[in-house]
This record gives C-alpha cells, structure tokens and sequence, in this order.
C-alpha cells in the first residue's frame, strides 16, 4: 500500500521570456491554492492527498497542467473554479472531469 492515495503534481516550471510554461498561467499561486484548500478539508497526510510541485512536464502547449497519480489523469485550468471543480469531482469523489481532461 502506498503512503498516500493519490498524488497530485502541478507544473510550475518557468521557461525563458517567449516560450510557452505552465508558470506563465501562475501555475504556483495555483499549486498554492489547492494546497491551502486540501489541507483546510483536512485531505492531506498519511493516506490520503499528497500535493506536489513539479519541474516540467513537456506540455507546456497544453497549459498549465496539473496529473493526478495513480490515475495518470492529466487536466488543464483556467481559474480556481477549475481547481475547484478537480478537487470536488476527482479528488474528493473518484470521477474524473472530462471538461478539463487532456
């Protein structure tokens, strides 16, 4: 069994002024919100969520992007409604978001 049920990585890489990144999206203040929210939903710890930072993850096209493991779900946001809306369905209860899928 592993230490926690899911893990989730987000992109925050920051590439060189011209050049598509996840962090041009403020993948950080993003990585950030959804740390601060599943801790206050008391989700993280031992068995249970484990929010990450992540360097890139080459689709920086697809942007900003964030994969849920051990799922292997990859999604993109637009805003914390969006961030909102993974962690409501697919964190919390098990069904993907196809709306945000890539």
């Amino acid at each position: 069994m592993s230490y926690y049920d899911k893990h989730v990585f987000f992109c925050v890489n920051q590439r060189e002024p011209g050049f598509a990144c996840c962090n041009n999206h403020k993948a950080q203040e993003a990585r950030d919100y959804v740390k601060r929210k599943m801790k206050a939903l008391n989700l993280t710890g031992a068995g249970k969520i484990r929010i990450n930072t992540a360097g890139c993850m080459d689709r920086c096209k697809e942007g900003p992007v964030v994969v849920v493991y051990p799922e292997g779900v990859w999604y993109t946001y637009a805003d914390y409604s969006d961030l909102d809306e993974i962690i409501d369905e697919h964190l919390q209860n098990g069904r993907i978001v196809e709306r945000l899928r890539i």
